[in-house]
């Protein structure tokens, strides 16, 4: 069983502003981290900065901050600028992410992901052990690049992966993975394509969670999410390799001819339940631990939105926390 459980942040529907009282509640409930995504809502930095300073309890991570919208040594300066405020309590996660986020909304080429990670990955591990960086990686080349604030502790730094490439890229040079988008049933054939790893090598596991019992509100959800992701062609291949081509063969063959609403139609209800957990607070709990007992070192949650918390507010989201928290001493 972990002892660390983590959200996802910020929580939609509050101001960054209002997010003292989210950190607060979050560590009042059990929660360890928090951890920040980077889309097209908040940067991934700077929801952490705050929690930073407002929560000096909880651990930090990025999952993810991408590899190809900033500079190399842009984003070992946000990465060191956090450790410096948070020492030993900040992770950095980083990832190819998509086609969509790199090229269509950051104007920048998204080519060779799997080589551009690497090089990243080598080049931010270096420079946040404050050495200076000077020379030609295979997708860029840096110049006499040295941190003029190293951090103190410097972060541990995770990978996103999906496939045994990168799973395999993350079990050799990273210090922890990030997994998204599987079945608790699916960690063990996740873990299993890291091959060997190194003592205190870190899961991570990102989770959807929709805490109501309403099945059909949370089943549509479900399906407009799996369609929006589970169609780009990474997560695509990462789930024929997990060994749902029969299951979602109809939903990419519809997405393919440009139905996208036969495309979520398809979608079987197991393969939604699987991956979007659903039902009363306590029961989402009891499913999350699932991850937790597959191998998952940090379960972290992402809350979606329900009929109960778009009625409520802020204030019943807030109330919902401590129910979705781990149980005491666990």
């Amino acid at each position: 069983m972990t002892n660390r459980w983590g959200m996802t942040v910020p929580l939609g529907g509050i101001p960054l502003a209002d997010h003292a009282a989210v950190y607060a509640a979050l560590d009042r409930a059990g929660f360890t981290d928090v951890w920040s995504s980077e889309v097209n809502g908040a940067d991934a930095f700077t929801p952490l900065a705050l929690a930073a300073a407002w929560q000096p309890t909880l651990r930090l991570g990025t999952a993810i901050t991408p590899v190809f919208t900033r500079g190399p040594g842009l984003l070992a300066m946000s990465a060191a600028a956090l450790a410096d405020a948070a020492p030993g309590r900040f992770a950095l996660g980083i990832g190819a992410s998509s086609p969509v986020v790199v090229g269509d909304w950051n104007a920048v080429e998204f080519t060779e992901p799997f080589r551009r990670t690497r090089d990243v990955l080598r080049f931010v591990k270096t420079a946040l052990r404050g050495e200076t960086v000077d020379g030609a990686f295979d997708t860029f080349a840096v110049r006499r690049f040295t941190l003029e604030r190293p951090p103190a502790v410097p972060p541990s730094v995770l990978l996103a992966a999906l496939r045994p490439g990168m799973l395999r890229l993350a079990a050799a040079e990273a210090d922890g993975v990030i997994l998204n988008w599987l079945a608790a049933d699916d960690v063990p054939k996740a873990l299993a394509g890291l091959g060997g790893r190194a003592p205190g090598f870190e899961v991570v596991a990102r989770i959807f969670v929709c805490p109501t019992e309403d099945a059909g509100y949370a089943r549509a959800l479900g399906r407009r999410l799996i369609t929006s992701y589970l169609t780009v062609p990474a997560y695509a291949e990462f789930h024929r390799w997990l060994g749902r081509e029969s299951a979602l063969g109809p939903m990419w063959a519809a997405w393919a001819a440009g139905d996208r609403r036969g495309a979520g139609a398809v979608v079987p209800d197991e393969v939604v339940d699987e991956l979007v957990l659903h039902g009363s607070p306590e029961h989402c709990r009891s499913e999350v631990r699932r991850y937790a007992d597959a191998g998952v070192d940090v379960p972290v949650l992402a809350l979606l939105p329900t009929p109960e918390l778009t009625s409520g507010g802020a204030a019943a989201l807030a109330g919902l926390i401590p129910r979705l928290g781990p149980a005491e001493g666990h």
